[in-house]
């Protein structure tokens, strides 16, 4: 098997299992929720687009360079997409991205609970000395969602990227290196544990 090897994660409020086609339905029918794909500064699939977003990120899969998962919520109702992405086996470092969520799940502890798991599996199993969130420099809610998770700034890459509209992307750099997982996870625990 490859690194990482494709795994299923569970936690109180979300289940992360490797995506399959068979996923393709609930998939469309969450990104509907919201209708995701017009945002413009992130990139989520159409619903006549799925089938092909699902199949590029099981071939980058194949080639080692991701692992991407389907975002079940408490409720096992499909809720969204997240990945393990540009995969270094040899430096021990990835990025957790690719990330959309049905809009009814947003600002819940869904979000938290993916990120806790994703991160707890790449420090604690894999090992990894570091993991990278990347965003639009203006996607001003995915950034705060970033920061609060307790990731720091690493910088902007200027004119990093073309969006599909031909438009250039900063991108903000974050990271969460191993030194400091224990007080990441410290507080993501406590996020968890509130009363909601």
């Amino acid at each position: 098997m490859g690194w990482p090897a494709p795994v299923e994660l569970r936690g109180r409020d979300a289940v992360l299992r490797p995506l399959a086609r068979d996923h393709e339905a609930a998939l469309i029918e969450a990104t509907r929720d919201g209708e995701l794909w017009r945002l413009w500064y992130t990139a989520v699939p159409t619903p006549e687009g799925m089938a092909a977003e699902i199949g590029r990120r099981l071939a980058l899969q194949a080639a080692g360079g991701m692992l991407p998962f389907t975002v079940f919520d408490a409720d096992d109702r499909v809720a969204g997409m997240t990945t393990y992405m540009h995969v270094d086996a040899v430096h021990r470092r990835l990025e957790i991205g690719s990330t959309w969520t049905r809009a009814s799940a947003q600002r819940t502890a869904l979000n938290t609970q993916c990120k806790r798991l994703l991160l707890g599996h790449a420090f604690e199993v894999l090992d990894c000395i570091a993991v990278e969130f990347r965003t639009h420099r203006l996607n001003a809610q995915s950034r705060r969602a970033i920061e609060r998770l307790g990731a720091q700034l690493d910088g902007v890459l200027r004119a990093h990227q073309r969006a599909a509209d031909g438009s250039l992307r900063d991108t903000a750099v974050y990271s969460i290196t191993a030194a400091e997982w224990p007080a990441v996870r410290a507080h993501l625990d406590w996020q968890l544990a509130r009363p909601r």
